[in-house]
């Protein structure tokens, strides 16, 4: 690393801020990470990872003596040369996302420049919608520097494509880096830093802010679309006699026009980025007046994936009976429940009167905050499968794989990420596999035959 590499420093220390900052930090930049959370800059000034992500304590403790934490934003400005913001931006009832946090934090800034001399880059990576960069944010943090956007003050969009439990990875090796710049300084300074922090060489994409504004939720929405195209798939595999979705999907995405990443049958996507992009992608084609009837249908078929889930169930128990759910995480490897399938499966059977047991490696903690005595929490997996009807495997988690079917020994097993083996499933218990014709269901310990839940 060059001697004059800018400093750089990070405002938000959250699930992507502080993994930003440890890759920085990893790839030889001297990083500032700030947060208006005093928990999350105590626990990273003494060498804590302030969230749980794959990978993060290992790389903070490789480059402790190249990180500082604050939650002092004139003390972050004065000791940086380009500021990174990754605060949230939440779906508004309106589906557009919401720039206040990040409309706070440019103020803040703005008002540290005002005391520093200089040129200072801000850099905003949380996703906006398309007319933010170039409007209300630079309008903020002009007004609050007194500086224009120029000579002495570049403004750059630059947000990332990760996904939690293995942001780190997603981070030192992107397929692609997008910009949005306010001109060509800025957009070559932040060029460069990507090509020192990366350890791929990523294609680098700069534009005009708009553009890379709307090539982030178009990102998104593309893949929702390819998942809800599985999805779809799978469901209509599910009524054709010896169709098998994964088959299905193999064969089509051998074609390099479509290819396989995302195109897997299994339940509906969650998490913070998907649901909320393809929403705000719609929103903004009815305020431009453009049919977006494409992203509109992908949240459809989405929607309509838990009443495929609680079909499954509701065709193997009736209320009162017991439903372990084993997943709660809206993927594996991260603790988010946000939007998750199996919190919502959880809370819409308890809803109707089913006795719900929930297990998840990481997100029980979380869940039991959303679901309160709603639902009762196990120690393991086994232990929520204990007398229960049905179990559903609603998270692909790799401890899942290793299960073995005895445990607890439910009447049915439904199964939409197909992590168990088939035969030996089937031996003990009634086993469901979404996306096979007439929904596979193996001839049970009871005598049952198959049967058709899609």
């Amino acid at each position: 690393m060059h001697d004059n590499s800018p400093r750089l420093s990070v405002i938000g220390l959250g699930k992507l801020g502080s993994p930003m900052v440890a890759v920085f930090a990893h790839r030889g930049f001297q990083v500032i990470g700030l947060d208006i959370n005093r928990k999350f800059v105590a626990a990273l000034a003494e060498g804590w990872a302030p969230v749980d992500e794959t990978g993060l304590q290992q790389l903070i403790d490789q480059s402790r003596d190249r990180i500082r934490a604050t939650t002092d934003y004139e003390f972050a400005i004065q000791e940086s040369d380009v500021t990174f913001i990754i605060v949230p931006t939440p779906s508004g009832p309106n589906h557009f996302v919401s720039n206040s946090f990040v409309l706070e934090a440019v103020t803040r800034i703005g008002e540290a420049l005002r005391k520093k001399s200089g040129y200072h880059l801000v850099v905003v990576t949380s996703t906006v919608m398309p007319g933010s960069t170039d409007g209300e944010i630079r309008f903020t943090i002009e007004a609050a520097s007194g500086r224009r956007v120029g000579p002495t003050l570049g403004l750059c969009y630059n947000p990332e494509f990760i996904a939690l439990g293995s942001v780190i990875q997603d981070l030192l090796q992107p397929d692609m880096i997008l910009i949005g710049e306010s001109d060509a300084k800025a957009g070559q300074i932040l060029e460069d830093i990507h090509k020192r922090s990366t350890e791929s060489k990523p294609e680098i994409h700069r534009m005009n802010f708009v553009s890379a504004e709307l090539t982030k939720i178009s990102i998104n929405t593309y893949v929702t679309t390819k998942i809800s195209y599985a999805n779809m798939i799978g469901e209509m595999c599910n009524h054709l006699p010896g169709a098998d979705a994964d088959i299905v999907n193999l064969a089509v995405g051998a074609d390099s026009r479509i290819g396989r990443k995302y195109l897997k049958s299994a339940i509906g996507y969650g998490g913070p980025c998907f649901p909320r992009d393809n929403k705000a992608f719609a929103a903004l084609g009815r305020k431009l007046g453009v049919r977006c009837d494409l992203a509109e249908a992908t949240d459809r078929i989405n929607d309509h994936q838990l009443v495929r889930l609680q079909s499954a169930v509701e065709a193997s128990a009736s209320p009162g009976h017991t439903v372990a759910i084993l997943g709660l995480s809206y993927k594996p490897d991260t603790d988010v429940v946000e939007e998750a399938q199996g919190l919502m499966l959880s809370k819409l059977l308890a809803d109707r009167g089913f006795r719900v047991v929930v297990f998840d490696p990481l997100s029980s903690g979380n869940a039991h905050v959303l679901l309160g005595t709603r639902v009762a929490i196990a120690r393991s997996a086994p232990d929520a499968m204990k007398g229960a009807e049905v179990a559903v495997i609603t998270t692909p988690w790799k401890e899942f794989n290793s299960l073995h079917p005895e445990a607890g020994r439910p009447h049915t097993i439904i199964d939409p990420w197909r992590v168990l083996p088939a035969e030996t499933a089937a031996q003990v218990a009634r086993y469901v596999v979404l996306g096979k014709g007439m929904e596979y269901m193996a001839e049970d310990r009871h005598g049952m035959s198959k049967a058709s839940v899609g």
